[in-house]
């Protein structure tokens, strides 16, 4: 037990999923290393949001989920939410209108509350951890205004902001470049490395190959089934992302960085 704590962040064993009549995750055994940046890339359909969910517990499957050396559904529901924070595509429940008339700061310090006890009120830890996430998504400046008038871009950030705010040993994060800009999508990859330098494990699903070669591993992904994992450096690596969407896309070295680049 103590070596998986180590070494392993998130193990799915012999997962299978079904979305209505169809099965979308096929046997799916894997390992996601501790400490380390890990972008699960492939073509649409592939399971890559619906293996993130059961990581998460958020999708029914059968087989088996570990958080940490520890079995998923055997966690306390306080003590999961402490340990894996979660970032989902199109702002998840963020998307109803109710939400829209919290500030931004009070979003994020929702990501407090598995630290908090019932009903009381913020701390100054919390306060403190809810400013150092705002200002590290770069959405400290509009605190104080509603998620519902935010742009795309600066709501993504609040969420993210909100995910950060947990302090969680494990952040899940599905397609957290979407309606980011450029600038912001880099800042983004400048964070996942940072979380990753100071002990934390990072797992995300990214459409934008050239961002997830950025990540220490990858694993790729398609028909719900894993056909690699390795490093994002490996040749091996990079013909398996190649041949996944139909060699439609290349993958070259350009100023000391991977990019994948379409083939025309």
């Amino acid at each position: 037990m103590t070596d998986a704590i180590d070494s392993v962040a998130a193990r799915a064993y012999k997962i299978r999923a079904r979305l209505g009549n169809v099965e979308v995750l096929s046997d799916i055994s894997i390992d996601f290393p501790r400490r380390r940046w890990t972008s699960i890339v492939g073509p649409n359909g592939a399971g890559k949001s619906t293996l993130l969910k059961v990581l998460a517990g958020l999708t029914p499957s059968t087989g088996s989920v570990e958080l940490l050396g520890q079995p998923l559904q055997s966690l306390p529901a306080k003590r999961r939410a402490q340990q894996l924070s979660w970032l989902g595509q199109s702002a998840g429940s963020f998307s109803e209108a109710s939400a829209d008339d919290l500030t931004a700061y009070d979003v994020t310090m929702l990501g407090r509350l598995p630290h908090q006890p019932w009903l009381a009120p913020a701390s100054a830890v919390d306060h403190a951890a809810v400013e150092k996430a705002l200002r590290s998504t770069h959405a400290w400046d509009w605190r104080g205004r509603a998620l519902g008038q935010l742009s795309g871009g600066e709501r993504q950030r609040v969420l993210l902001a909100r995910a950060l705010a947990v302090e969680a040993e494990v952040l899940l994060m599905d397609e957290p470049l979407a309606n980011l800009d450029p600038p912001h999508q880099t800042d983004w990859l400048l964070l996942a490395k940072a979380l990753v330098a100071s002990g934390k494990t990072v797992i995300s699903v990214l459409h934008e190959i050239s961002f997830a070669l950025q990540a220490d591993d990858v694993v790729v992904m398609a028909h719900g089934r894993v056909t690699h994992q390795g490093a994002c450096s490996d040749a091996a690596s990079h013909l398996a992302i190649e041949a996944v969407f139909d060699k439609r896309i290349a993958i070259h070295q350009l100023a000391g960085q991977w990019v994948a680049l379409p083939t025309i």
